[in-house]
């Protein structure tokens, strides 16, 4: 699957966001190592702290159906559904991300049709938190 086409999954994945709070949908789609492709939206909920972001959804939607090895994410979203620039994952996906994925993961942050920007989980989270700072560590 070319960067591209992981850009246009998350574009139409946009369409399904439940957001009659903020208005703003949040499309991602995360290819896996295997090939295949979960997609995620926003679904918002009246007491706002149930709302889960389209990252994570796509992610646990994966890790749901035994997938644990990613290759790139794609992310998109704008108010009503237009996008008018890069809508980076907020802090808590970036740190679901680190929960799977090494610093060097590429993120495509959507900015209009056809246009992206890449970078890294690294860049994105930088001194991130991840399972290798739960491994017993031996001091002298």
């Amino acid at each position: 699957m070319t960067e591209l086409e992981l850009c246009a999954a998350a574009i139409s994945a946009m369409k399904n966001a439940y957001v009659p709070y903020s208005g703003y949908r949040v499309g991602a789609a995360l290819l896996t190592k295997s090939g295949r492709v979960y997609t995620g939206c926003n679904i918002e909920n009246a007491s706002f702290t149930p709302t889960v972001c389209a990252e994570r959804t796509a992610v646990f939607k994966a890790v749901s159906e035994g997938e644990r090895d990613f290759a790139m994410l794609a992310v998109c979203g704008g108010k009503n559904g237009v996008i008018t620039g890069a809508f980076p994952p907020c802090g808590v996906c970036r740190q679901v991300l680190a929960e799977f994925c090494p610093p060097d993961f590429p993120v495509l942050l959507i900015t209009g049709e056809g246009a992206y920007r890449r970078v890294t989980l690294a860049e994105l989270l930088p001194f991130g938190f991840g399972p290798s700072y739960m491994e017993e560590k031996v001091t002298d």
